[in-house]
């Protein structure tokens, strides 16, 4: 059956979702196509539209290599399964879950959780299986899972760019996110969202866009946050850390030069096939230091996290935060093992402490034992499955206690999302382990394990 609703653009139809008393709808755009003469430039907000809008699927995902499955490589097992998902410049799509009951849908006001996926800022989209919000709308929630440009189409800069648009010259991936988190706040209450209690979650380069988001202030677009393995405090290193405009822009002439175009104009002109070929070919995904990501433009970023941290430089949201155990740990020159996550996290918490700080964070520490025939460990991004509880999708063989844990983390989060706090009753009316805010001197984290 379809469901309809009014947005200040426009109608848009949605379609029930797998349990009935959902229904979602996919694929809303929420700036206009960053394409011909907005490829390299900030978003621009999506104009009304007439008639009603078809929100049935998942929008194209944003230019990156071609999701393929490849049973040698760990994270194309978990995640990179369709090799024919659409693919174009044309990505700024949002999706939405919905427990509402649309026909009284202004008296609900329910809780709102909007989610940005990770992926080293080069790849990623929200049509990722583990990525379905159904579970936690089940719990009485509004997910919202937004899209943004990736890599060089998210963070290319060049002096010319700088020149025609000097108030946002960089940092378009980011300023996407800002986009659909406004569009949120201006529509979600047609969802039966309540537009004043949002969170914004991520994970891993998600996450770390969660905390450029807070640096950049809420401005009364979000309330509370959660960033899943994704602070880091790794100083000089040139991929964590944004580097400066001068450098990004230097970077941009290279392969502007490299692609044989003399302007702006000119890389207009290349086909996105012809783009994304060049990239591959100058360094692309992982295959050296010349990738995009953030830089440090002074307009949206001026300075990277820690720094604004240790100096109280930015105004604090509550967080939920965490780690996986076996994610880039390192030894240290005396044979320590350490996490960078974890110890980025507790710093984090030693400065707030330091600061007086009273929001109440909330640390957790995954160390569940992970099937499968590779033996993969409690690998960078597994937990993802236990957060939206949706294992069904994995091809792992979970077994009870899996879903247990899934199914008490999921309580834990949408708990937080509600009220800032993860704490309350399971499914069947048992109360959940106590999980108590966070006090660095302490170190009290919530580990869930089986």
């Amino acid at each position: 059956m379809i469901r309809t609703v009014e947005t200040k653009l426009g109608k848009i139809e949605g379609l029930p979702a797998a349990d009935p008393r959902i229904t979602s709808f996919k694929g809303i755009p929420f700036a206009k196509p960053p394409v011909g003469d907005l490829r390299f430039h900030a978003p621009v907000p999506v104009e009304k539209w007439e008639g009603t809008l078809q929100a049935y699927k998942f929008g194209p995902i944003s230019v990156q290599p071609t999701p393929y499955y490849n049973p040698d490589d760990l994270y194309c097992r978990e995640w990179s399964v369709d090799k024919d998902i659409p693919m174009s410049e044309d990505c700024l799509y949002l999706n939405v879950w919905t427990p509402a009951d649309l026909e009284k849908k202004d008296a609900q006001k329910l809780p709102v959780y909007v989610w940005i996926f990770g992926g080293g800022f080069q790849t990623g989209f929200t049509a990722e299986m583990e990525f379905d919000g159904e579970r936690i709308a089940r719990r009485g929630i509004v997910v919202v899972t937004i899209a943004y440009r990736l890599n060089m189409f998210g963070f290319m800069s060049h002096p010319e760019i700088t020149k025609e648009n000097p108030e946002a010259p960089t940092n378009f991936g980011l300023l996407d996110q800002r986009m659909a988190i406004q569009w949120v706040k201006d529509n979600i209450e047609a969802f039966g969202g309540d537009s004043q209690n949002i969170t914004i979650g991520g994970q891993s380069a998600g996450g770390a866009s969660v905390l450029t988001q807070i640096l950049k202030g809420s401005d009364g677009l979000f309330n509370r946050a959660v960033c899943h393995s994704g602070m880091f405090y790794m100083p000089g290193n040139t991929v964590m850390n944004p580097k400066p405009l001068s450098t990004a822009e230097e970077m941009g002439k290279q392969f502007f030069e490299f692609c044989g175009a003399k302007n702006l104009a000119e890389m207009r002109k290349f086909t996105t096939a012809e783009l994304r070929q060049k990239w591959d070919e100058y360094g692309g995904h992982a295959k050296s230091i010349k990738i995009w990501t953030p830089v440090l433009d002074n307009k949206f970023i001026h300075s990277d996290f820690f720094s604004a941290v240790e100096k109280n430089a930015f105004k604090s949201v509550p967080l939920m935060f965490g780690y996986t155990s076996d994610e880039f740990n390192f030894q240290t020159p005396d044979g320590k093992t350490v996490n960078p996550i974890k110890q980025a996290n507790i710093m984090y918490q030693q400065f707030m402490e330091k600061y007086g700080i009273k929001d109440k964070n909330y640390f957790y520490h995954f160390d569940v034992d992970i099937p499968g025939w590779d033996n993969p460990g409690k690998f960078h991004s597994v937990d993802l499955w236990f957060w939206f509880e949706t294992l069904a999708k994995c091809w792992r063989p979970f077994t009870g206690k899996h879903y247990d844990i899934a199914r008490k983390m999921c309580n834990y989060l949408c708990n937080f999302i509600k009220t800032g706090d993860p704490n309350g009753k399971d499914f069947d009316d048992s109360q959940m382990p106590f999980w108590e805010n966070f006090d660095s001197s302490k170190v009290n984290d919530m580990k869930f394990s089986v």
